[in-house]
């Protein structure tokens, strides 16, 4: 096969020489090669394409592209080769997927999509989606990542389910980190949003429609299986589960609690909307400031008509559902609160600085089973008597620290004498090696319920030499029982 300059170089010799030979000669080629070249040119064929050879699946590409336009272009080369082959194709699945792959480029050539361009408009566009979150105290979270089309400002808000009341909570959160309301709110096809379509029209959820009136703004959805049609969200998702989802990528270690994950999204969007977006070339919170003076109003108060029935706490930190009681945390006492069941549970929503917060979770109970969750009540309340000093002498040990209370409390229920000499002592070894290393050494011998005279001295020096080390204790197959070996050789005769 001759390359296209030498083919050139053939022509030229023939065109200068007008003779075969001698042509061949001066392209050190052929006569016939020269003929052939020369022929093919003027059959006005050009001479440096290759003649298509015939191959195997020649006789059966029309059957690969009727089942590539019968399929839209989704059929696999395996399907097409076991349905040609079983026309009698006897060639290897290799060339059957390089058919394939022609035919369907071939129909994406004349099946492609086009976009127009999207010019978005200040105030006009919010999108949200939905992302997994991590898990947090073995309970699995939700992303909640909205996007304001014009300034490209980014929102994220970790939640625990995606329930209406908490898209009621998540809009108006994000209303008011924006500072105002859009006129449209673009989302997926969920049943909290569209409840069917009917001849490709989104019927819906009646109970979504009050929430959109309310903020004054209007909740579309985009066509149904078409992740293109609301792209903008679909990336904020995920750069947010790339970002705070714990994984290889980023080297995040476990969130410690939920605060933890809350204030991890808040460093996010401050570094994604601080800094210049790629296509815009602005940083997103300037072009926010923008776009703020085409944005609604907020209410001054939240949509609470989804958070549920509303509930007063009692004096006893607790709220009755279903003639069952339920704890709150005992800073709600004689404050409204909002109750709601989602599936087993029982979810208790307040207003946490003018914002929708989720406050307790129950499982649901039945009557005269009533749900108490102790960490809603403050220490003194729980049935524990808080040592309260009455003397001068009682306030300087307690001021040590909890492990000082925590010794009094213990020594109290052993029986300890002479406490208040004891107390003297370790007030007196506070000055010379510390507060804190005597109040820790209290907290070591209350656990290990080490109260005699020279204890707290004996702890003090062991914590020194072992790096405040934590207290051992024996583990169950230890006894202080003496063993019977002195026993075996008894009444044995020497």
């Amino acid at each position: 096969m001759k390359s296209d300059e030498e083919i050139m170089e053939i022509l030229e010799a023939y065109d200068l020489t007008g003779s075969y030979r001698k042509a061949a000669e001066l392209a050190d080629c052929d006569h016939h090669t020269v003929r052939r070249y020369v022929q093919l040119r003027g059959h006005g064929v050009d001479p440096t394409e290759s003649a298509a050879r015939t191959k195997l699946i020649d006789e059966f590409l029309p059957k690969v592209e009727e089942l590539v336009e019968r399929s839209h272009g989704k059929i696999g080369a395996d399907a097409v080769h076991k349905k040609i082959e079983a026309m009698g194709f006897g060639g290897t699945d290799r060339t059957t997927r390089r058919a394939v792959a022609a035919a369907k480029e071939s129909y994406r050539s004349g099946h492609r999509r086009v976009y127009r361009p999207w010019i978005p408009e200040p105030g006009m566009w919010l999108q949200w989606d939905w992302g997994w979150g991590p898990k947090v105290d073995g309970r699995q979270t939700q992303l909640w990542c909205a996007w304001l089309a014009w300034s490209r400002f980014r929102v994220v808000i970790p939640v625990f389910d995606r329930t209406l009341p908490t898209i009621a909570a998540c809009l108006d959160q994000t209303f008011r980190l924006v500072g105002g309301v859009p006129t449209y709110c673009l989302t997926d096809n969920e049943k909290t949003v569209t409840v069917k379509h009917i001849a490709r029209i989104a019927i819906r959820n009646p109970e979504i429609v009050p929430i959109g009136r309310y903020y004054g703004t209007v909740v579309r959805t985009c066509l149904p299986a078409d992740p293109e049609s609301k792209g903008g969200s679909e990336a904020t998702v995920r750069i947010a589960k790339r970002d705070l989802v714990p994984m290889a990528v980023n080297l995040r270690e476990e969130y410690r609690d939920f605060r933890a994950l809350l204030a991890a999204c808040d460093a996010f969007m401050a570094e994604v909307n601080g800094r210049v977006h790629r296509e815009t070339r602005r940083v997103p919170v300037e072009m926010l400031a923008e776009e703020r003076q085409r944005l609604y109003p907020v209410p001054e108060h939240a949509f609470t008509a989804a958070f549920g029935q509303s509930r007063l706490v009692g004096k006893d930190a607790t709220i009755q559902v279903d003639a069952v009681r339920y704890s709150v945390p005992h800073a709600l006492i004689e404050q409204s609160v909002w109750v709601r069941f989602h599936g087993d549970d029982l979810i208790v929503t307040a207003m946490n600085e003018g914002l929708p917060a989720e406050v307790a979770r129950h499982s649901r109970s039945t009557p005269g089973n009533p749900r108490i969750d102790d960490a809603h009540y403050p220490e003194g309340a729980r049935g524990e008597r808080v040592p309260t000093p009455t003397t001068p002498a009682e306030a300087e040990f307690l001021a040590l620290g909890p492990g000082a209370a925590l010794w009094l409390r213990e020594a109290g229920e052993t029986g300890v004498r002479r406490v208040s000499a004891k107390m003297t002592d370790a007030v007196a070894l506070a000055k010379l090696h510390g507060i804190d290393a005597v109040d820790r050494a209290l907290g070591t011998a209350a656990t290990v319920e080490r109260f005699a005279d020279g204890d707290l001295m004996a702890i003090l020096a062991h914590q020194v030499e072992h790096d405040d080390a934590e207290p051992a204790r024996p583990g169950e197959e230890h006894s202080l029982q003496p063993g019977t070996s002195a026993w075996s050789g008894f009444g044995s005769t020497g």
